[in-house]
């Protein structure tokens, strides 16, 4: 009778989170539709100013000052809430391992206007990370007005993620694969529940502004034949190099910036100015770059043009990023991906005679090979892709590049961009970190060297306190002589601050006796 009790009372338990999570998937889907309607009008009225400066160039004068007072407001936006600098993925990353805090309302509004300012404005910038933070803000004001608890308070911020990623790329399972696989590293059903309720919710009000068709939708893509499946090694070995060096000159950026002397919140006038004649020459590869993916739908391009589009593309994300303002790398990895693909495939049709018709192919997987290479998500990566060209007919090619990508960066030795990006961002004193006690959970996967151990045999930090073991719908409380097993999670209390350390340990301890 007990045990019915327990399992309705789970349950019950569920189908709240359940509730909770479409609520902040509404709240999310509607700010993060009108974040990307503004950024799309704005990026529309952008390019035909510069289509109108070329029979009048006159007009590129009251321009560039009205540029110089953007990137000013922006600069004033920065300097009084720095959380909004960047993309805000490694943000939402260290808050929710509880190396920092965010001010949720004030990063809410002023990330919303410096995106659109800077993202509408033509730089080299993506929408969804900043969809991203905007959601888990959403997520995090929730669970400051319902009182809830810390793990609670995780949650929420969790599904707002997905539901912020959903709403930017109408790609919900999306979404909840980049809670679990690039937030998380770990499976909780709590977690992913609330997110998936809060990503299809957020992707319904989404559709009903943008409409049912796919974010990067290139037509019907034919199936690679077999015998070029040996193409998909080399373009992942390619991909693989490539994000390499994309990891390493992204990380560089702040040293080069260094140099110019200016104040680290007024970087972003450098790139505000040279958009200007990028803008002028080349208006229509102005933005996140979704509409150059879209181009290769109807229009063949030149092996030197997707060259030159590349390299500028490349430097100027990297100045636009380096530049501290409010916008992502998202979108423009995978434009860059798209890029490398259409340029690998276009040599096979030039050089090898392959068909035309499979250069769009390997625009597809080059999009989810080059983020895997740089995320270090391959599931999220694939799954993407997948939504936002309309089509799940891929899966093996998109797998079989993504991996050999994945494969090639982590033998040179790079290293997942947010988590990165976050290690850099927790070296300077953050002034909010908090000494509040937080559980985190911690799986024993069947690989692990925890898995058949007793508790007692594994030493534990001292900041921590392992205080039971989740087995399936059931909870164990813990005692020395207590065997772990594979699929259990450990629940373990700690200090906010000493979050991740502990992380790091016990991940250290399960590969010990392997």
């Amino acid at each position: 009778m007990d045990h019915t009790h327990e399992i309705k009372r789970l349950d019950h338990t569920k189908l709240l989170f359940i509730g909770k999570g479409i609520l902040i998937g509404g709240l999310a889907g509607f700010c993060i539709s009108l974040f990307r309607f503004l950024i799309e009008n704005a990026l529309h009225y952008t390019k035909i100013i510069y289509t109108s400066a070329h029979p009048h160039p006159i007009i590129l004068i009251p321009w560039i000052f009205f540029m110089l007072l953007i990137a000013w407001s922006i600069s004033l936006l920065i300097r009084s809430e720095a959380d909004i600098k960047g993309s805000g993925i490694p943000q939402i990353e260290g808050e929710l391992q509880g190396v920092l805090q965010q001010n949720w309302s004030s990063v809410l509004w002023k990330k919303f206007l410096g995106g659109v300012l800077s993202v509408g404005a033509g730089l080299f910038l993506g929408r969804e990370g900043p969809s991203i933070q905007l959601g888990a803000m959403i997520g995090k004001g929730f669970s400051i007005k319902t009182q809830a608890t810390t793990s609670e308070k995780k949650i929420f911020m969790s599904s707002g993620a997905a539901a912020g990623l959903a709403a930017a790329f109408n790609a919900p399972i999306a979404g909840l694969l980049f809670v679990i696989e690039e937030i998380h590293h770990t499976f909780s059903p709590l977690i992913w529940l609330t997110s998936l309720a809060a990503a299809l919710t957020a992707n319904f009000v989404s559709l009903n502004f943008f409409g049912l068709k796919p974010v990067l939708y290139l037509g019907k893509i034919p199936q690679l034949p077999l015998r070029l499946y040996g193409h998909l090694v080399l373009l992942g070995v390619l991909l693989g190099i490539c994000g390499y060096l994309y990891q390493h000159s992204l990380l560089a950026l702040p040293k080069l910036f260094r140099w110019t002397r200016l104040p680290n919140y007024f970087y972003g006038v450098i790139p505000f100015l040279l958009i200007v004649p990028i803008g002028y020459y080349f208006p229509s590869s102005l933005g996140g770059g979704n509409q150059l993916i879209l181009a290769f739908t109807y229009q063949h391009f030149s092996i030197l043009f997707l060259i030159g589009l590349f390299f500028l593309r490349f430097v100027f994300s990297m100045i636009s990023y380096g530049g501290n303002l409010p916008g992502g790398i998202f979108l423009p990895i995978l434009t860059l991906g798209a890029l490398l693909g259409g340029l690998y495939g276009t040599l096979l049709h030039s050089q090898f005679g392959m068909d035309s018709q499979f250069i769009r192919d390997f625009v597809v997987f080059s999009m989810a090979a080059y983020f895997t290479a740089i995320g270090k998500a391959p599931l999220t990566a694939i799954i993407l892709v997948s939504e936002m060209v309309g089509s799940f007919m891929h899966l093996m090619p998109l797998a079989v590049c993504s991996l050999t990508a994945y494969i090639v960066n982590d033998f040179l030795g790079g290293d997942p961009i947010y988590e990165s990006l976050l290690e850099r961002l927790i070296k300077h004193p953050i002034n909010s970190i908090d000494g509040s006690k937080t559980i985190i959970e911690y799986p024993v996967t069947v690989e692990s060297a925890l898995d058949g151990r007793m508790v007692r045999d594994v030493y534990w930090p001292k900041e921590m306190l392992l205080i039971s073991i989740r087995r399936g719908s059931s909870e164990i409380l813990t005692h020395g002589d207590t065997v772990m097993r594979a699929g259990d999670q450990l629940i373990i209390l700690t200090d906010a601050q000493h979050a991740k350390q502990i992380k790091q340990h016990i991940r250290a301890a399960s590969q010990t006796y392997i």
